[in-house]
């Protein structure tokens, strides 16, 4: 099996620019962003990743690096140049009728404009599968806690304290302790209430959130970035409406992949009940949102996203990509840990691709 032809949502994202140049590009971006904002100006050329950071707060480069030196171990990328959002929220507010500038980001919204890519989180989590991270989607599906009957019939929650709704959360949690677990792990947005939703609990291992029926996904500072790893469970997960979205939410339905719940969570304890009282119905639903995750999420689906994505934004350029002064190339990291003497195949095209589906 080969990559898909495209993903919806690299077509939806790719369709604001009828073409793009670089030249022009890599002169307006800094100056418009590179000055409060984390980026990495990024040439691939002849299969070798050339970086250029703007910004303070540059750590976040260390992913994006990663994926790019793996993809082209694999494959041969077409010559391509881009620049990549270190940070949080998407960076593209101006209209499409505006001069948009194409901005690669790990997480989009509905006011913003940016290319969405693979969460940072779930390449790395692809890129160090049963290896340093904690979590992956690998890890997930073999400890997914007890049968579903055997599962506790509460919603559960645990995390930080970066969003308004996420202390709402915790206080419905106390007026109904019965149907919700919910509380946090660590404080750090609104310290001062600390005494009103605090105290803090203990860090519960993801693998023992699949002891619960029911999995509440409540965005952060944007987007939620631990869906993935829930859908991948077969807990049933109830998702919060919200105005961002990563890269594969465009495929996932309500009612069908997750149950939704609204923004302001007014509606969830009547989305936990529904649940109680239609067991086999929701059960039915963390068995479709788990098959999606197995099928869109894991390694291969990723590794094709970011293929392809090159493979479409390159073929906008209407300018050759260049080195840029002021890059450096990004070196691979030395095999001395796992040596190997034999003989390395140059990458392929994107047919060797299809390897990673086996």
């Amino acid at each position: 099996m080969k990559c898909p032809e495209s993903f919806a949502q690299i077509d939806t994202d790719l369709s604001l620019f009828n073409g793009v140049d670089p030249d022009l590009i890599s002169q307006q971006v800094p100056l418009r962003f590179g000055q409060r904002q984390s980026l990495c100006h990024y040439t691939i050329k002849d299969n070798k990743v050339y970086v250029k950071t703007f910004g303070e707060h540059v750590g976040f480069r260390i992913f994006m690096d990663a994926i790019l030196l793996s993809l082209t171990r694999k494959v041969q990328v077409p010559d391509v140049e881009f620049f990549v959002n270190l940070g949080d929220w998407p960076l593209e507010k101006r209209k499409p009728s505006d001069k948009i500038h194409p901005i690669f980001s790990w997480c989009g919204s509905n006011n913003t404009r940016d290319i969405v890519m693979p969460t940072y989180d779930l390449t790395e989590s692809v890129l160090e599968t049963m290896g340093r991270v904690s979590l992956d989607m690998m890890s997930v599906q073999a400890n997914t806690g007890p049968s579903w009957p055997q599962k506790n019939a509460t919603a559960f929650w645990r995390g930080r304290d970066s969003r308004q709704e996420r202390l709402e959360l915790v206080k419905l949690s106390r007026a109904n302790p019965n149907l919700i677990d919910a509380a946090f792990t660590n404080f750090f947005f609104f310290k001062h209430d600390e005494s009103l939703y605090g105290p803090l609990v203990k860090h519960v291992s993801f693998f023992d959130f699949f002891k619960y029926k029911y999995q509440i996904n409540i965005d952060g500072t944007v987007a939620a970035y631990r869906l993935p790893y829930l859908l991948a469970g077969d807990s049933v997960v109830l998702k919060q409406d919200s105005g961002y979205y990563e890269h594969f939410y465009s495929q996932i339905q309500p009612w069908e992949h997750y149950i939704p719940i609204r923004a302001d969570l007014s509606d969830l304890l009547e989305k936990i009940q529904w649940a109680k009282d239609h067991d086999e119905q929701a059960r039915s639903i963390a068995q479709k949102g788990q098959q999606f995750a197995r099928t869109h999420l894991m390694g291969d689906s990723i590794f094709c996203y970011y293929y392809k994505l090159f493979q479409k934004y390159a073929a906008l350029q209407v300018t050759e990509p260049k080195v840029r002064e002021g890059m450096e190339l990004v070196e691979h990291p030395s095999d001395e840990l796992f040596p190997c003497d034999c003989h390395r195949n140059p990458p392929k095209t994107e047919a060797s691709l299809a390897l990673l589906k086996h």
